[in-house]
């Protein structure tokens, strides 16, 4: 009999300390599973990106956020738990990275919740703005930051992930050359990607 498990990961010798519990997201990356770590009981959430280096572009997006992750440590910004490394070299094709899991994000959250309130606003904000203070102050620019980016738990508690399009500058402000068009979802889009000029604030926060 084939499980989830089975049918999720490929022949990776770590794969027996997670046990699969449901596939929680599905895109042009790969698969989101929820799973449980048996050696600590822990809930968490793993990214299987399939094929990684069939395009380099995708290769080098993933190494972007693996790097970027490793190194940012703040309560509102996605923690990388672990990444579950190939059998052998040659047979290295998925990743898997093992995230912390959270239960929803914001874009879902504004979309079926009517019941939130100005303070539940100010929150979100104001842990938005904190993680931004601590990724800005580092010289790093998110990119595409927007609601489906935000993850969020049911204590309101949120954390920014997917740094994918993610960059470190060592110019302040960043080169015009640093924003390009081929970043940012269109609607959140900030304004100095349509021009020459630099804001140090994120614009989809005021979307």
């Amino acid at each position: 009999m084939v499980t989830l498990g089975m049918e999720f990961f490929t022949e990776y010798g770590e794969a027996s300390q997670y046990q699969i519990e449901e596939i929680i997201g599905r895109g042009s990356f790969g698969v989101v599973a929820a799973a449980v770590d048996t050696q600590t009981g822990e809930r968490v959430a793993i990214k299987k990106i399939h094929d990684m280096f069939e395009h380099a572009s995708d290769g080098t997006r993933i190494l972007w956020e693996i790097k970027l992750l490793r190194l940012l440590r703040h309560p509102n910004i996605v923690e990388i738990k672990h990444i579950l490394l190939p059998p052998a070299r040659r047979e290295f094709r998925d990743i898997y990275v093992v995230f912390e899991l959270m239960e929803s994000d914001l874009q879902k959250v504004m979309q079926v919740n009517e019941n939130l309130t100005a303070g539940h606003h100010r929150y979100f904000l104001y842990q938005l703005l904190h993680a931004l203070k601590y990724i800005h102050a580092a010289n790093v620019f998110h990119r595409d930051l927007k609601p489906s980016n935000i993850l969020v738990n049911s204590n309101c508690k949120l954390k920014i992930c997917d740094f994918g399009l993610a960059r470190a500058s060592r110019d302040d402000p960043p080169l015009a050359i640093f924003w390009t068009d081929y970043v940012a979802t269109r609607w959140y889009r900030a304004p100095e990607l349509c021009g020459s000029f630099f804001f140090k604030v994120s614009w989809c926060l005021f979307v």
